[in-house]
């Protein structure tokens, strides 16, 4: 008999996600972003504690004190298991998209060996991040973007203008969509969820050269993750805006509080990443009802595979 590993649960990790989506699917364009949130979570974690190992939380709905279920730290798995895993999860990354009805709702889950993944606090990180067959740390965060952009240009064989970069719609990037302007690039503006950000640009169809910006820091996680099984690359870190969130990171392990963080400092083992479209997207379609079937679209990517699987399923609930 084969002795479990890690990719023993790809399958068993697509169908967490797969059904924290479908969980989702009423409360699609109903104006209650919390209701919808609540749903996604409480599935996940109703689904995780079917599952035979012994899991923690390491990013996820926030700390213990704010959050009830999926906190940093919780235990979960049935635990009848000898086998010790680390999990990432956005239980719902979009909920004012998914209370909208907008594009690119995602149901997110990561899972990787023990000790796999950064604990990082809850707070705000500088993101960059680029796609596959660039040269080893082609990013670096403190090197002005308009150079960045002139080197990828270069590397991508591309005008300057036709450069496409992914930003977060927020007005804390305005010195951002300044250097687009001035170097004439394409923008695309995202308006939430910024794991999809960061993994788009290593996943052609989408053609974005580049994300760059500041958003949640479990999110760059999480998006290191894919961005590792696909070989793209990020470079990240963390913005603390007191000294409370400094003291809950040195709390954390966090042991420099200016580190320039790259993908192997994030994703330190192999991890599997799985997705669900919620809503229809870039990346996926959302979720489809017809009577009591739903049709789900997922990608999932591996360290192993190098590469992204789409996966269409349906249920009959």
């Amino acid at each position: 008999m084969k002795r479990k590993n890690l990719f023993h649960y790809n399958s068993k990790i697509l169908k967490v996600s797969q059904l924290a989506a479908i969980a989702v699917y009423d409360y699609i364009g109903k104006k209650d972003e919390t209701s919808a949130d609540r749903a996604a979570v409480h599935s996940m974690r109703e689904e995780l504690n079917k599952l035979d190992f012994n899991g923690t939380i390491t990013i996820g709905e926030g700390e213990r004190d704010k959050a009830p279920m999926l906190y940093i730290g919780e235990k979960v798995g049935t635990k009848k298991s000898s086998l010790n895993f680390d999990i990432a999860l956005d239980p719902l990354e979009g909920t004012k998209i998914t209370a909208n009805n907008q594009k690119n709702a995602l149901t997110v889950i990561a899972l990787g060996n023990k000790n796999s993944f950064l604990n990082a606090p809850d707070v705000y990180m500088e993101k960059l991040a680029v796609g596959q067959d660039l040269p080893k740390n082609f990013l670096d965060l403190d090197i002005p973007l308009e150079i960045t952009i002139e080197k990828l240009a270069q590397y991508r064989k591309k005008k300057v203008s036709d450069i496409v970069i992914c930003v977060l719609d927020r007005p804390r990037h305005n010195s951002i969509f300044k250097i687009i302007k001035k170097k004439k690039c394409k923008k695309f503006l995202i308006s939430d969820g910024d794991i999809f950000g960061a993994i788009s640009t290593a996943i052609k169809k989408i053609n974005i050269d580049l994300y760059v910006g500041i958003g949640g820091a479990p999110e760059g996680v999480l998006a290191a993750s894919v961005l590792k099984c696909l070989g793209g690359q990020m470079q990240c870190r963390l913005i603390f805006k007191d000294k409370i969130q400094k003291k809950r990171a040195l709390k954390m392990g966090i042991k420099n509080l200016n580190k320039k963080y790259q993908i192997k400092d994030l994703i330190k083992n192999d991890a599997i990443f799985v997705a669900t479209g919620v809503t229809n997207g870039y990346l996926l379609n959302g979720i489809k009802k017809n009577k009591k079937k739903f049709t789900v679209h997922s990608l999932i990517a591996t360290t192993k595979s190098k590469k992204i699987k789409f996966v269409k399923s349906e249920f009959k609930i």
